[in-house]
């Protein structure tokens, strides 16, 4: 078919829903904003008006369906379990939910050895890949709302009437759309599909994760242990180890994430809101919207979402933002960091092949995956931390020095917590903790003696340095050494 051909097809359909003059107008705004009619049905969009009527009637359906908050985020959990579930996902048995919460326990104990944090306590689970997903939804939820915002905004501003009247262009109006504002529908249609990719992504990442703590985020609401075996198993056949050290080796650093978000209560906090305080400042790169939503059927949710994953993050940072990042690589750098560095001492006694397990795993989160991909995409930011290494050696050398409990009493109180400057030269962090410390403990003193009211005072006599009066001998002392050539009886 010639593309006059495809527009004049194009036109006769137009015509019997809008007529003769709207299907022209309607013409020339798709022309304009880039829409080629021949590339019409090629990108799936409907090319008859019976095809059109049905993909409105879907839509009206999706919008109603997708008109508050609880709504959409069903669909998304939907779309997350359908995921999950693509190319298997086996159900746990009870031999393998046996074994899982046996080799938990016995992380617990072997983590009692390696560290002062007590036990996270809370259930040991066995989970399915979908089982999963519906426990760290909520979470992935809360990260990604304010971006899923900021999308759905910058998708309304693109059909707005008085921007597009900027241009010289309008949205026609449609009767089967009647009573719909387009923008407003745009904006839902935007907050469905966005959550929706969020769904996609959570069911991707489930395929891929070994317990609930993988990402450095804390996804469960509740302290837990958890591990999925089907992931686990699949890891353990490509690895020289044996399957029964994996299982333990990733046990351990299950419950070793779960220490530190049970008895670190200002860590949680600290890293969702780094998250959030990041993503509320997202802008969106409009232009990179519009040549994404071009050729496209706004009324295919599947297109639509393709459209959304195509990087449409402004590629600059808010001072806020910058503040926020650097606060959350770093707070994943040192959560990871101890957790590698707190396992290898806890397996050290157990597992022989401790050490290529710690290798193969930094390798595993060096090189990333189609999760870290898709969340890179969604929030605009890596949740993988970067600076793990230099975060472990950190680790190591305050236990080494000072011990363990002095290794884990750093996480007592967010001012104590090190750096992005201290993961910069890990070796030299102690020296500079006690610079830093006898700089305060002379900043105390000071404060010490001004509150006394002892601040710059300097012994200009005897009575001031001893706090006491001459007595009458150093009195006459004085002044014959005053006046040597007067008279005494």
């Amino acid at each position: 078919m010639t593309e006059d051909d495809s527009r004049e097809q194009m036109r006769r359909m137009l015509e019997q829903m809008l007529g003769p003059d709207g299907a022209e107008e309607a013409l020339r705004a798709l022309e304009a904003s880039g829409m080629d009619p021949a590339a019409w049905s090629s990108a799936g969009m409907p090319v008859n008006p019976e095809q059109l009527q049905a993909a409105m009637a879907q839509m009206r359906q999706v919008l109603a369906a997708g008109d508050d908050d609880e709504s959409r985020w069903r669909m998304a959990h939907d779309v997350a379990r359908q995921v999950a579930h693509s190319g298997g996902d086996p159900s746990v048995t009870s031999a393998e939910a046996a074994r899982a919460r046996s080799i938990l326990s016995v992380a617990d104990l072997w983590l009692d050895a390696a560290t002062d944090l007590p036990p996270a306590g809370g259930q040991h689970l066995a989970l399915s890949r979908a089982q999963w997903v519906e426990r760290t939804l909520p979470t992935w939820r809360a990260v990604a709302e304010p971006v899923g915002s900021s999308v759905a905004d910058a998708l309304g501003q693109l059909v707005d009437p008085e921007q597009l009247a900027e241009q010289g262009l309008a949205v026609p109006e449609m009767p089967m759309l009647a009573g719909l504002d387009i923008g407003s529908m745009m904006h839902t249609m935007g907050s469905l599909s966005f959550a929706m990719q969020v769904g996609q992504a959570a069911g991707t990442l489930s395929r891929e994760v070994f317990g609930g703590t993988d990402v450095g985020l804390p996804l469960l609401s509740e302290p837990a242990l958890l591990l999925v075996p089907a992931n686990v198993a699949e890891f353990a056949e490509g690895l020289d180890a044996p399957a029964d050290e994996v299982w333990h080796f990733l046990a351990v650093r299950e419950a070793a994430h779960a220490r530190l978000f049970a008895h670190v209560p200002w860590l949680r906090a600290s890293l969702l809101g780094a998250v959030e305080e990041y993503a509320r400042g997202i802008e969106i790169d409009l232009e990179q919207m519009e040549e994404s939503m071009r050729g496209i059927d706004p009324t295919n949710m599947d297109q639509l979402r393709s459209a959304l994953a195509g990087g449409i993050f402004a590629p600059h940072h808010t001072e806020t933002q910058t503040r926020a990042l650097n606060r959350l690589e770093t707070s994943l750098a040192l959560v990871e960091g101890w957790v590698e560095e707190v396992t290898a001492t806890a397996v050290a006694p157990h597992l022989p092949h401790a050490v290529p397990l710690r290798e193969m795993l930094r390798r595993r989160r060096a090189a990333g995956g189609p999760a870290e991909d898709t969340f890179r995409t969604l929030v605009g930011l890596e949740l993988r931390p970067r600076r793990a290494r230099d975060a472990a050696t950190l680790w190591a050398i305050v236990a080494r020095e000072q011990g363990p409990q002095a290794r884990d009493e750093l996480w007592s109180h967010p001012d104590l917590f090190p750096t992005a400057e201290d993961l910069d030269s890990p070796t030299d962090f102690l020296q500079r903790r006690a610079d830093r410390d006898a700089e305060s403990s002379e900043i105390d003193a000071a404060l010490e003696a001004m509150l006394d009211g002892t601040l710059g005072t300097e012994p200009a006599d005897e009575e001031a340095a001893t706090g006491e009066a001459p007595d009458e001998g150093d009195a006459d002392d004085a002044d014959d050494d005053a006046d040597p050539g007067r008279r005494t009886d």
